[in-house]
């Protein structure tokens, strides 16, 4: 028993820093660290040939399929001054860079931090949290969007004390802007500010409080002579000579709140986060889906943007079942692409809406089971609703839920 808290205890740090995926395994020196995590898991859509933000598409002709989610390797070292990060995933589509930076640290003013190369933007909660210590199998859909497998290419210049205002995390980054699969395909470079504040020593350290905000602002450039504005009930067509090499705004603005209590009946959790802003994205087609229409495209879009205002947030309600290793999770999250249209609107003549302006909400809920300390089992159901259209494609709800079962290693 002692040798346990022990290990626990030394461990405690190790934990604290993995769970954000812009640091190192610890702060402690140290040289070759590897760590990972592998996700393998079976699922069952209601559909074949969905569209579906839980781990990918489904293939045309089929509803069901064993998946390697995610093969995380990461290898980090630490010295006094520097450290670095690099990981990789591998799946059954191949491995892909993931993470790749160098971090700066002085001893004497350690509570500043400098980043460069690829890492997690630093926007809100649960685009930096790991995966491989989430409690919910994915990213709600409305982050899936906006910030494709979360890195991108910059600096980041953190601020984190250690004495009287601990509670308090500062960041502010300088990236690319398309994400971590392409290059940069223009000049301009997109800024994220990012506060957050976390107290965990309130009700005799059984209350644990997290909140904070965050803001992003961007640009997508025009390839056309054509865009389009939001107006009231669809949208209006700019054309011009000026219009090519135009850049249209990207900005977003984001809060979110984590609360846990450490009560007799198990740890109750409840985690929210709220996101708003302008999206330049494109109409769906032939080629793109209409769920993408309004993604953050990583190379520079062939056709005419689309200006929309956009929405989202989730809520995650995770539940252990007493002091046992089970816990209950419910899950609910909201993506509006176009909040300036509604419904039976989108698709209507003369609008210029298409099925990349309708709106997507999904309840999940499930079972965790932590089988040992590196082996976890989950259970989780998803039923995702979209609001009805005039879209011939798209008159009602789309049959698109999903049942996953995944069983998780992490070392």
């Amino acid at each position: 028993m002692k040798k346990f808290l022990l290990l626990a205890l030394l461990s405690s740090p190790l934990i604290i820093f993995a769970q954000n995926n812009n640091a190192p395994s610890t702060y402690d020196p140290h040289e070759i660290a590897i760590t990972g995590y592998l996700q393998t898991q079976f699922q069952k859509a209601e559909s074949a040939g969905i569209t579906s933000f839980s781990g990918g598409d489904f293939s045309t002709n089929s509803d069901n399929r064993f998946i390697i989610r995610r093969g995380r390797l990461k290898i980090d070292r630490v010295d006094k001054y520097t450290s670095i990060v690099f990981q990789l995933d591998a799946t059954q589509n191949g491995v892909q860079l993931m993470d790749a930076f160098i971090q700066l640290r002085e001893p004497k003013l350690k509570e500043f931090s400098f980043t460069a190369g690829l890492f997690n933007r630093p926007f809100g909660y649960s685009i930096v949290y790991s995966s491989g210590y989430r409690d919910f199998p994915e990213r709600p859909r409305v982050f899936q969007l906006l910030m494709p497998r979360e890195r991108d290419i910059g600096a980041l210049v953190g601020y984190r004390p250690h004495t009287i205002l601990k509670f308090l995390t500062l960041e502010f980054a300088v990236v690319n802007g398309s994400g971590l699969t392409a290059r940069d395909y223009d000049s301009k470079k997109d800024i994220i500010g990012n506060i957050a504040f976390k107290f965990d020593s309130l009700a005799n350290k059984k209350f644990h409080v997290g909140f904070g905000g965050s803001i992003y602002r961007g640009y997508v450039r025009s390839g056309t002579k054509t865009f389009y504005n939001p107006t009231n009930g669809g949208f209006k067509a700019n054309t011009g000579d000026d219009v090519v090499s135009k850049y249209l705004d990207r900005n977003y603005y984001g809060a979110n709140i984590q609360l846990q209590y450490d009560n007799s009946f198990g740890k109750t959790a409840i985690k929210t986060e709220y996101i708003a802003g302008k999206q330049p994205g494109v109409a769906s087609s032939a080629d793109l889906k209409g769920p993408y229409a309004s993604q953050s495209f990583a190379l520079q879009p062939a056709t005419n943007l689309y200006a929309r205002n956009f929405n989202g947030y989730y809520i995650w309600l995770t539940q252990q079942v007493g002091k046992t290793k089970l816990a209950a999770i419910v899950g609910y999250d909201v993506y509006d692409p176009n909040t300036d249209i509604k419904g039976e609107e989108i698709g209507k003549p003369n609008t210029f809406t298409t099925s990349g302006d309708v709106k997507y909400n999904t309840l999940g809920y499930g079972l965790t089971y932590q089988l040992s300390n590196r082996l976890k089992l989950t259970l989780y159901n998803e039923h995702v609703t979209n609001e009805s259209t005039s879209l011939s494609d798209i008159p009602n709800d789309i049959k698109d839920d999903v049942l996953t079962t995944r069983l998780q290693y992490r070392w």
